[in-house]
């Protein structure tokens, strides 16, 4: 799942433990993602593919290399691998990976690499709900109490289609403080006990109704992985069958999104991948192997750029979505938490050179960026394996500038001012 927070740059020697279900810019936990400094100090040099928000047909534009911008994020930004790819028109344009596999065998990357997508698993979870929408199982602004009798505060009040959107007030599980770690010794606890720890979607969700809700369904808006764990509840009490195999038979199937899987509890990432990993102070501990239901519908995905990059076009391009309910996907309300506007499920980040949609994500060890055209005509997925606790002061700006390059073009300069976190503030599980 993903958090909330500008990059964090100048970090060199902090520990740190973000397992985040949400990395994108925002305002309240370190992440690793797009800064809020991207929507704002860009410059661009000439007119991009990505269009002035809300404009039709998109303009032809050279072919992108981001394996500079890869090579710089592991060789001066903190991180053991990076990798992704672009299309444009079904075809792709560009793929490339840089840094290692493992820091033991040093072996170099593989561009067809499987990584934890965290919270891009939103996308997919909201795409089934608008798709049992369409077919009559449910209806997007009758409450969650319908669904879920007695499992939620105020559950009449609030609406599944406010869930999607993050505007139900519901306390975040993940910002409680048995997902946070402060210090070394909650770090070493977690890596020995913590991240086998195997949870149940209800327990998750009894841990936010401990906690006073932000704000009054739909007055406000605040990233919660809680609306996603009851979203993934709501779909097994709808079809008498769990989100991920509604997300398999639905999309994975039809799309033959092979190398795509959403796990139970099962630690391992199958196929080639590349290693996460977290600092401490003798060196990096491997963080690959974790149990992804503390994730559970937020967040636990495990993909690979070519697959996000074909579930994109397949769902911007009309093949899994009448255009209504694209048309309802695609309403968004302001976000300011990560400087943005959020949809059902889906990210619009308004920049210089136009507007972008997707969602990005991170999970222990990986972060993930998948973002493209509103028309479904160019699509780019990005993963990248920051050493968490080992970020340099040029992180952020590599990140920037990769979202920067992807999505605007070869002729785009960034100017960035990412900001640093508090190196006092905890660090949480799950962004």
């Amino acid at each position: 799942m993903d958090a909330n927070q500008p990059v964090e740059t100048g970090r060199r020697g902090r520990l740190g433990l973000r397992l985040a279900a949400f990395a994108v810019a925002g305002a309240t936990v370190a992440a690793l993602a797009p800064t809020a400094a991207v929507a704002a100090g860009v410059e661009v040099g000439a007119p991009s593919a990505v269009g002035a928000a809300g404009a039709g047909a998109e303009r032809p534009r050279p072919p992108v290399d981001l394996g500079p911008e890869l090579r710089t994020l592991v060789e001066r930004g903190g991180a053991t691998a990076a990798l992704g790819e672009t299309r444009e028109n079904g075809r792709r344009t560009w793929r490339d990976a840089a840094g290692v596999v493992d820091l033991d065998s040093g072996r170099a990357v593989r561009t067809d690499s499987r990584f934890r997508i965290g919270s891009v698993t939103k996308t997919f979870v909201s795409t089934i709900v608008l798709q049992l929408a369409d077919e009559g199982r449910l209806r997007l602004d009758e409450p969650v109490e319908r669904y879920l009798p007695g499992v939620v505060p105020n559950g009449g009040a609030i609406t599944l289609r406010q869930l999607l959107q993050h505007t139900s007030g519901l306390f975040d599980y993940l910002e409680d403080q048995r997902f946070l770690y402060h210090d070394e010794a909650s770090v070493r606890t977690y890596l020995a006990k913590g991240r086998w720890t195997d949870f149940r979607p209800e327990q998750l969700v009894a841990v936010s109704a401990e906690h006073a809700p932000y704000f009054a369904p739909g007055q406000g808006w605040h990233y919660s992985n809680t609306n996603y764990i009851l979203t993934g509840m709501i779909v097994r009490k709808v079809t008498g069958r769990s989100w991920q195999r509604e997300v398999e038979r639905r999309i994975l199937e039809p799309l033959h999104l092979d190398s795509t899987s959403f796990p139970g509890s099962s630690p391992a990432i199958p196929g080639p991948h590349a290693h996460g990993y977290i600092q401490l102070p003798e060196g990096p501990a491997d963080v690959t192997l974790i149990n992804p239901t503390v994730a559970d519908a937020a967040g636990n995905g495990i993909s690979t750029a070519a697959d996000l990059d074909r579930f994109h076009a397949a769902l911007f391009g009309g093949r899994l979505l009448s255009p209504a309910r694209l048309a309802e996907m695609t309403t968004a309300v302001p976000a300011p938490m990560i400087a943005a506007h959020y949809g059902l499920g889906l990210i619009r980040y308004d920049l210089p050179c136009g507007e972008v949609w997707g969602h990005t994500g991170g999970i222990p060890g990986y972060n993930t960026i998948l973002l493209g055209a509103r028309d479904g005509s160019r699509q780019f997925a990005l993963s990248f394996n920051v050493l968490e606790g080992a970020e340099t002061d040029e992180t952020g700006a590599a990140i920037d500038a990769l979202f920067i390059k992807a999505a605007c073009g070869p002729d785009t300069g960034t100017t960035t001012t990412a900001t640093a976190g508090n190196p006092g503030s905890p660090v949480k599980l799950l962004r």
